[in-house]
């Protein structure tokens, strides 16, 4: 009698729930939402390759290249920005097209690249602080080591505060 409404709620929840959790993020933190959510597509997308389910495989890919291409590069201010933001931009844009052939030719180890590559852009992102007067004022030579990448965010450059 309420197996599937029940379902139906739950997922009612869930979605209000992320929905809560967007509209009240900052930009930072948008941005590692976005993170996440590809890391996560990525991840079912490894387990569904492994299993044989060749259209959950590609609903997962889809999804990845969805975030990356109107999530994280879409967020870029290539204005202001400079070097990093297109540099950043022209990464996205590989992530994607890798992603392309990996969901063409079912290739896991170009999922598990572009997952590593996430999650790295990720631990940089959350490194960084979402206070910008922080980020602003701390010295460079403070700064964490793996912002030393010229590929990792800066989100001093990515967005005006």
């Amino acid at each position: 009698m309420f197996g599937s409404s029940t379902r139906g709620n739950a997922s009612a929840y869930g979605k209000i729930g992320l929905e809560t959790g967007v509209s009240a993020a900052s930009p930072h933190k948008l941005i590692i939402m976005l993170y996440e959510g590809a890391l996560t597509a990525l991840s079912k997308a490894m387990h569904e390759l492994k299993t044989g389910n060749v259209a959950a495989k590609g609903k997962s890919i889809s999804h990845a290249i969805s975030i990356i291409d109107s999530g994280l590069r879409a967020s870029l201010d290539k204005q202001s920005g400079g070097e990093i933001a297109h540099s950043l931009d022209a990464l996205y844009e590989y992530m994607s097209e890798r992603l392309l052939h990996a969901n063409l030719h079912n290739k896991l180890e170009i999922l598990e690249e572009i997952h590593g590559l996430l999650k790295d852009l990720k631990i940089t992102w959350e490194s960084i602080g979402s206070d910008p007067s922080v980020r602003q004022t701390q010295p460079a030579a403070t700064a964490p080591a793996a912002s030393a990448d010229p590929l990792a965010p800066r989100a001093s450059l990515l967005f005006k505060a």
